[in-house]
């Protein structure tokens, strides 16, 4: 039994197994948000001949069924079948998406009071040539010349034993060490012969959820080299770390997890050694950070425990390992430092943001946010330090919206909507890019500018005789963002309760956080955003949606990718790496999913902008002039 493309490329079907399953062990992955479950309507394929054992049809209208879409994870082919898959339902993971040097962290460094001091050495010793008189083992003479040199706390591993004898030899008895401190003492991770002081690398590793993005550093100097980023292969698995959870655990693809996420690393690291002609002796550390599940997955540990109660991690801080041990492609003995984490899910993507933002060092209170496929939060400054994580679901990344997508080419990333005419103005990721769907920050766009027009009212309820572009359909009323030639981009009304559950979650943290510690949001002075998803965020329009507190726009700071800039700053600094160690130690949790007053909170953000409609002021009085 076989599936056919359009295309022309014909892929076996084993009987019993989806349209979805047998085009990803051909290598062909759809958008699949919800893993394959039947509940996101993103992959879509078309059948042009042949029948299939079609088990849902939902998301789908009468008019697509009739063109013969089906959703490809609940259609299961009966014999040869013909399809073609809409360009909106492919999934391209691969590849890179961006390279390119960046500002000189360096400043931020030293604003620390952190010098270049990496977590990785190098250590140049001229060893005595041994003679009938002088006739101890080569070990003996390294560890004589050690001690000599005041480096008497420093292990030799057994696996540099083997080739010992050739290598002090080769360069007339001058080697250099590769060393890192670990525990109470140093340990060699590298033997070679002659002077090798320099070059000397390490990569600095966000695992995103969504994305994976490597730094080449320099650990000479701290020139950042290079950056390389793509999507987290993953992805194929679902958007969300419980849906992955799901899939490792329940459907044993824990090892598949694992490697896609490593062999996405590997094909960034090759890209830069390649592109900057490194060769592996001159890597010597590599330092990653990512929430606590996208960790275990990376490290290859069992994250069963963390989707349920009492959501507890294999581990918080993880013992050194070497990139042997993960299948990474560089030096087998090169030592990969993991951030700590702090709970189930705030993980070291976090800590590594707050070293990132130096709100640990202010005495002002701040607040930090994360906002991806997980909301993030953290409020304190340098006397204390409560965190949170909000289950407010992945919607702002795409998932559980019908035209949902990440902020790629082709998402619509802003909307105005002109107040007198309702006319509809859109922005698009990517140059003369045809719009495909809606991303995060288009949908807060979206909602925001519909309830200042009045076609939202303040539950979230499309008002139909207010605008054309709110029209009936079988799952209800939506609103027309985008008239395309092929397929309208529109917002339904279930989508736009998505989002309000999550901006209402969100904000809840933020509450309730500050309710736990005796603080109001009048007392914060920073907010800072975090993550790939704050870079289009419009804050005037969170404002309005409820989604961020009512608050002067100059408190709002965007700070990218903090994760990756925390990286950096540790890979550099030994200083730095045992601050990360007692931030993650010292970092009060709270648990939300138990809390009754986060539920109170909740609820009362279930409007918009919100139940107490005084805790927003200029939104009020934009109401007002909306209504005269």
């Amino acid at each position: 039994m076989n599936i056919s493309l359009t295309s022309g490329k014909n892929i076996p079907c084993t009987p019993g197994s989806s349209i979805l399953k047998s085009l990803k062990k051909a290598g062909i992955y759809l958008t699949s948000s919800c893993g394959g479950k039947g509940t996101c309507g993103k992959c879509r394929v078309i059948i042009k001949s042949g029948s299939a054992d079609i088990r849902s049809k939902m998301k789908l209208t009468q008019e697509e069924l009739n063109e013969g879409f089906a959703l490809a994870c609940r259609a299961f082919p009966a014999g040869d079948i013909l399809i073609d898959i809409p360009k909106e339902s492919m999934l391209t993971v691969e590849g890179r998406i961006a390279t390119g040097k960046s500002r000189d962290l360096l400043a931020l460094l030293h604003s620390k009071g952190a010098e270049i001091d990496p977590i990785s050495g190098r250590i140049v010793l001229k060893l005595p040539p041994p003679s009938l008189d002088d006739n101890i083992s080569d070990l003996e003479r390294l560890k004589r010349e050690l001690a000599a040199n005041g480096l008497g706390c420093l292990r030799v591993p057994f696996r540099f034993m083997t080739n010992l004898a050739r290598t002090v030899r080769k360069e007339k008895w001058e080697i250099t060490l590769s060393t890192i401190h670990s525990e109470d003492c140093h340990e060699i991770t590298g033997i070679f012969p002659g002077n090798r002081k320099a070059p000397q690398y390490g990569f600095a590793i966000d695992i995103g959820t969504t994305t994976v993005v490597v730094y080449l550093v320099d650990l000479t100097d701290g020139t950042l080299v290079d950056i390389a980023s793509t999507y987290n292969s993953q992805i194929r698995f679902g958007d969300d770390v419980i849906t992955r959870i799901v899939h490792a655990t329940e459907h044993n693809e824990m090892e598949n997890l694992h490697r896609a996420v490593i062999s996405d690393i590997n094909q960034l690291i090759s890209i830069l050694m390649t592109d900057h002609g490194i060769s592996a002796g001159s890597v010597d550390c590599l330092v990653a950070a990512g929430n606590t599940t996208m960790t275990h997955f990376f490290l290859n540990l069992d994250p069963s425990a963390i989707r349920e109660a009492p959501y507890i991690p294999t581990a918080n801080i993880f013992p050194l390992s070497h990139a042997g041990e993960l299948r990474i492609k560089v030096r087998p003995n090169v030592p990969v430092y993991v951030f700590p984490c702090v709970a189930s899910y705030v993980g070291g993507d976090i800590v590594s943001g707050v070293l990132a933002t130096g709100m640990h060092e202010k005495e002002e209170l701040s607040i930090f946010i994360d906002i991806g496929t997980n909301g993030e939060i953290v409020i304190g400054n340098s006397e204390w330090l409560m965190s949170a994580a909000c289950s407010a679901g992945p919607c702002f990344e795409g998932s559980g919206i019908k035209h949902g997508m990440r902020a790629t080419d082709g998402a619509i990333e802003g909307i105005k909507i002109n107040p007198d005419t309702l006319e509809v103005e859109i922005k698009v990721i990517g140059d003369d890019t045809q719009p495909t769907g809606i991303c995060g920050s288009g949908m807060i766009d979206a909602v925001a500018e519909m309830f200042l027009a009045g076609i939202l009212d303040r539950k979230g309820r499309l008002r139909k005789d207010v605008s054309d572009r709110v029209r009936e359909e079988e799952d209800g009323p939506e609103f027309v963002v985008h008239y395309g030639d092929r397929q309208d981009i529109v917002l339904a009304e279930p989508d736009i309760e998505n989002i309000i559950r999550a901006k209402a979650a969100i904000y809840a943290g933020f509450s309730t956080l500050l309710n736990e510690a005796g603080f109001t949001f009048d007392d914060v002075q920073k907010v800072y955003i975090a993550g790939g998803f704050g870079k289009f965020l419009d804050i005037e329009k969170a404002i309005i949606l409820g989604l961020l507190p009512e608050m002067p726009k100059e408190k709002f700071q965007y700070m990218g990718n903090t994760s990756i800039t925390g990286t950096y700053l540790c890979i550099l600094s030994r200083k730095v790496r045992a601050l990360a160690e007692k931030i993650s130690t010292e970092m009060a949790y709270v648990e939300l999913s138990v809390s009754t007053s986060f539920m109170d909170e909740y609820m009362s953000g279930l409007f918009l902008p919100h139940t107490n409609i005084d805790a927003f002021p200029g939104v009020k009085e934009l109401m007002k002039k909306q209504a005269l």
